[in-house]
């Protein structure tokens, strides 16, 4: 038996009930849980009955909504049925303590004007971010999270967004080389 509490903010309760209930009988049935909703509280429990214990859907469930918690739209969310995708959250009080001044001044880099610099992230690290309330969340496949993690980072810490673009930039070049050294290896053969 799985059963997990988590407390979603009351304005993304709508989001993980989705229109009519699709979304949560969409992670129901995709999941194999029960989801119960309370609006009043904004828990929301995830349970299986499988005796499958190394079931991971249950988990899938739990960061599923976590991800719409956390401000990410549905579709973006379920991108965590894949088993190549991660969920990582990043606690900006970490950097910034109980400031709200400067919780606002780090949440503006990360996004930048007018979104650029979460638009630049997201295209550059092949990932989806999320800046909601006191947390950035990224939702990338596992080969690519540790670099952007790495540029949020560098970026949270100070450093200049052209720094964290040019360490993604690298990382992207390595990964097409580390495709093409594995291509041409299996041409060879």
């Amino acid at each position: 038996m799985f059963a997990k509490t988590i407390t979603v903010p009351s304005d993304r309760i709508g989001v993980i009930i989705g229109k009519a209930g699709g979304t949560k009988r969409a992670i129901e049935e995709s999941c194999g849980v029960s989801v119960t909703i309370n609006s009043q509280t904004g828990e929301v429990n995830i349970e299986s009955a499988s005796d499958d214990v190394m079931s991971v859907q249950p988990f899938k469930a739990t960061n599923i909504v976590l991800a719409m918690a956390r401000g990410f739209s549905v579709s973006n969310a379920m991108l965590l049925m894949d088993d190549s995708y991660r969920l990582h959250v990043i606690n900006l009080q970490e950097y910034v303590g109980k400031s709200s001044g400067a919780l606002g001044r780090i949440r503006g880099r990360v996004i930048g004007e007018n979104g650029r610099a979460r638009r630049n992230l997201e295209q550059l690290g092949q990932s989806r971010i999320s800046v909601y309330g006191k947390t950035v969340s990224i939702i990338a496949k596992e080969d690519r999270m540790r670099t952007v993690i790495a540029a949020i980072h560098s970026i949270l810490s100070g450093s200049m967004h052209a720094a964290a673009y040019v360490k993604l930039e690298a990382a992207n070049r390595q990964s097409r080389l580390d495709r093409m050294v594995l291509w041409e290896g299996q041409s060879v053969s």
